[in-house]
């Protein structure tokens, strides 16, 4: 357990490696907090996968979590305490103790104050999309929640093998409005589809993610794991490492061509400039929910919606209009 009180980064992110088979695996290991990350946890992430790519044991990566859900975004609530901690921001940014001496972060107000957070997620190094620059083949263990920041890796992902009961999306739609990587899934989901995702903020089932080409694979809840080590033993038997390496190259090259990381960069832009919406009245008001209890406020402004748009799962089994 870290000295804030959430457990380490080590015991969020498990690492584990088959130098016989090529196979590593990534456990997000916090089902108690549907496998939210830290910051702390997603800088390890993105070291992990930076550390495979030069790893001549591993050809192959999957991705899971522990529980019932891959996971349901990032721990929000330390998010919104970083706001008001400039330490906080300093260590996700890793200049806390970088030898480079004293760093002020930009003070509340400034565009810098959330530009800087914002510019920081579209680098591979802060864990949000460092699956684009691994070199090694990547599978994802879709199932129940794939929200926000396990939304990101599924996105990102090489092949994804779902469970049927699996929900992917991004609250941030709901409550912000945007989402850091949003130029992929548009790419990945097709326009049509991806704008009712934004402009609804409903989550989207496995069936109609396989139908977007978002899913390689749907499969019953108890077959998952078999199924997605099927693929990762016949991914990791099929061509050597320097093959892969090579392919890998060359998807990154067209992913780029396709301006990947531009849409991370533009994406960031626009969420440093959220500060200037104004709200409609009675829309979800942020500040106002840390107040009276940020999960009793997103709760209750999930009910407003249709029980088939909700987010949370024991919603969704609530009947009634919304």
């Amino acid at each position: 357990m870290s000295n804030t009180g959430r457990p380490s980064p080590e015991e969020i992110i498990l690492y584990t490696k088959d130098p016989t088979t090529k196979i590593a695996t990534i456990t997000f290991n916090r089902p108690d907090y549907l496998n939210a990350p830290t910051s702390a946890a997603r800088l390890r992430y993105a070291d992990l996968l930076r550390a495979a790519t030069v790893d001549n044991d591993v050809k192959v990566v999957v991705i899971r979590g522990v529980g019932d859900d891959l996971g349901s975004g990032a721990d929000l609530p330390e998010f919104m305490e970083g706001r008001d901690d400039p330490s906080a921001r300093l260590a996700e940014l890793r200049l806390e103790d970088d030898g480079v001496g004293d760093v002020t972060y930009p003070p509340t107000g400034t565009f810098r104050n959330g530009a800087t957070i914002s510019a920081w997620y579209a680098n591979v190094a802060a864990g949000n999309r460092p699956l684009q620059e691994l070199k090694k083949i990547s599978i994802v263990e879709a199932k129940g929640y794939c929200y926000g920041w396990h939304f990101y890796q599924c996105a990102d992902a090489d092949l994804v093998i779902s469970s049927q009961d699996a929900l992917f999306g991004h609250p941030s739609f709901r409550y912000y409005g945007w989402g850091p990587r949003m130029w992929t899934w548009v790419q990945m989901m097709g326009l049509r589809k991806f704008q009712e995702m934004v402009f609804t903020g409903r989550p989207f089932t496995a069936a109609e993610m396989y139908d977007c080409n978002f899913l390689n694979k749907v499969v019953p809840r108890e077959q998952l794991e078999a199924e997605v080590d099927k693929y990762a033993r016949s991914c990791a038997r099929n061509r050597p490492v320097d093959t892969v390496f090579q392919q890998k190259m060359f998807f990154e090259i067209f992913k780029q061509q396709q301006g990947e990381y531009m849409g991370s960069l533009l994406a960031a832009f626009f969420e440093s400039m959220g500060s200037g919406a104004v709200n409609d009245g009675d829309d979800f008001d942020m500040n106002e929910a840390i107040q009276r209890g940020l999960g009793e406020a997103v709760n209750d402004n999930d009910l407003r919606f249709p029980p088939e748009f909700r987010l949370s799962k024991s919603n969704r089994a609530r009947d009634g209009d919304a």
